[in-house]
C-alpha cells in the first residue's frame, strides 16, 4: 500500500501485514507529544480505523472520519465515587464490566484520557458518514447497540422484512446458527410459520467462511453442524445473514436433503455481495464472491436450493432506520465511501496466513 511504501522509503520496517502495526509505527516514531503524534498519524490514513492504544499513562482512542467502524466511549464507577473512562469497540463490552454508555467516539475524534479526564479533539474534520451496515448485518455482537439501536432488534426486522418481500408455504422456518438466528425468529414472526432450530451447531469448531483453504472450509462444516430428525418430510425455509462463495449453504443445503426434508428454501436477510470490503471483514476476492458474477437463479442453481431470495437493499436499509447516506454499503452496491486503488482489488485482501 502507499502508507507501507512511505514507511518503507522512512526506513521504518514492518513485521507483520497488520495494518495496526502500520498506525502503531506511524505513532510511535513520531517526536511530538503522543496526542498530536497520534492526529498526524490520523492524517496519513485513508479507510477504516477504530483505534484504542495505552502509552504513557494516557488512554487513547480514534477513529476514522467516515466513522466506518464503531467506537464506544463508557463511564465505569470508581471506589471514590467517580467515574472512569472507558473505550469499547463495541457496547456490549461495557455491559460486561458494569460500564454504562456515554456516547460514540465521533468520526474524526481523538480522545485522550488520564488521570485529569477526558479531553476530545476533532483531529480531522467528519466525513461523509459511512457506518458499515454489515455491523448491523454480521459482524456486530447481537447485544451490541449501533446508531442508536439494539443490534439484534436490527436483525430481526431484517427477518420480518424478508418474509413479507419472500413468502413462501413451508412447514418450518430454522436458521443457520447462530448468525441467521434472529433473522430467522423475524421470519417466523412474521409469516406465522414455526420456528425450529433443525441444525446443531458444534460450537468448538470456528467460523468456516474465513478459511483459506476450500477443502478446510469443507471439512469445518462437516464438523459443525448436524440436522435433527424433524427436518424429515418437512418444507423448509432456512435463514442466514449472508452468502459469500456459497460453499458452506451448498453443503447444508444437500445436508438437509440428504436428511429426508422435502424443499429447502433459502432466505438471506442482506443483498447479495457483489463487491470485496477494503474496510477489515475478510470477504473474498471478487472472482470468489458468489454473487458477483451469477444470477439470482445461477445462484440458487449453486446452492441446490428449492428457492433462493436475498433481502432487498431497501428493505436492509429500512430494517437499519438509518438514513441511506449514513452507511457504507460497498460490498453490496460497489460505491465506496473512500478512494480503493482497483489494482489492489485482489492483492489486498490476500492477508498473510501463518
Amino acid at each position: 500500500s502507499e502508507l507501507r511504501a512511505a514507511l518503507a522509503a522512512e526506513r521504518i520496517a514492518l513485521g507483520t501485514t497488520s495494518d495496526t502495526e502500520a498506525i502503531g509505527a506511524l505513532v510511535a516514531h513520531d517526536p511530538s507529544p503522543l496526542p498530536q503524534a497520534v492526529a498526524r498519524a490520523m492524517a496519513r490514513l485513508e479507510g477504516a480505523y477504530s483505534v484504542v492504544l495505552l502509552s504513557e499513562g494516557k488512554l487513547v482512542g480514534f477513529r476514522d472520519p467516515h466513522g466506518i467502524r464503531p467506537l464506544a466511549l463508557g463511564r465505569l464507577a470508581n471506589e471514590l465515587g467517580g467515574d472512569d473512562w472507558v473505550l469499547a469497540s463495541e457496547t456490549c463490552a461495557l455491559d460486561l464490566i458494569g460500564a454504562r454508555f456515554h456516547r460514540e467516539v465521533r468520526p474524526g475524534e481523538l480522545v485522550v484520557i488520564d488521570e485529569k479526564g477526558l479531553e476530545s479533539v476533532q483531529a480531522l474534520p467528519e466525513g461523509r458518514q459511512a457506518l458499515c451496515i454489515f455491523e448491523h448485518v454480521y459482524f456486530a455482537r447481537p447485544d451490541s447497540s449501533l446508531a442508536g439501536s439494539e443490534v439484534h432488534g436490527v436483525r430481526v426486522r431484517m427477518g420480518e422484512r424478508l418474509a413479507a418481500e419472500a413468502p413462501v408455504e413451508a412447514d418450518l422456518v430454522m436458521p443457520i446458527p447462530d448468525s441467521g438466528t434472529p433473522a430467522a425468529v423475524g421470519y417466523s414472526r412474521q409469516s406465522g410459520i414455526a420456528f425450529t432450530e433443525g441444525l446443531i451447531k458444534n460450537r468448538y469448531v470456528g467460523r468456516t467462511f474465513i478459511e483459506p483453504d476450500q477443502r478446510l472450509r469443507e471439512q469445518g462444516i462437516k464438523l459443525k453442524f448436524n440436522p435433527l430428525a424433524e427436518v424429515s418430510g418437512k418444507r423448509l425455509v432456512i435463514v442466514d445473514d449472508s452468502i459469500v462463495r456459497g460453499s458452506t449453504m451448498r453443503q447444508l443445503v444437500a445436508m438437509l436433503f440428504d436428511a429426508g426434508a422435502l424443499e429447502v428454501h433459502v432466505r438471506i436477510s442482506s443483498p447479495p455481495i457483489v463487491s470485496p470490503c477494503y474496510y477489515g471483514i475478510d470477504f473474498a476476492d471478487v472472482e470468489q464472491l458468489a454473487a458477483s458474477s451469477r444470477t439470482a437463479e445461477e445462484m440458487r442453481d449453486l446452492i441446490g436450493a428449492t428457492s433462493l431470495y436475498h433481502l432487498s437493499l431497501e428493505g436492509m436499509q429500512a430494517a437499519t432506520r438509518l438514513p441511506e447516506q449514513s452507511v457504507c454499503r460497498a460490498c453490496f452496491t460497489r460505491s465506496y465511501p473512500t478512494r480503493v486503488p482497483l489494482e489492489q482489488n485482489v492483492a489486498k485482501l490476500r492477508f498473510e496466513r501463518v
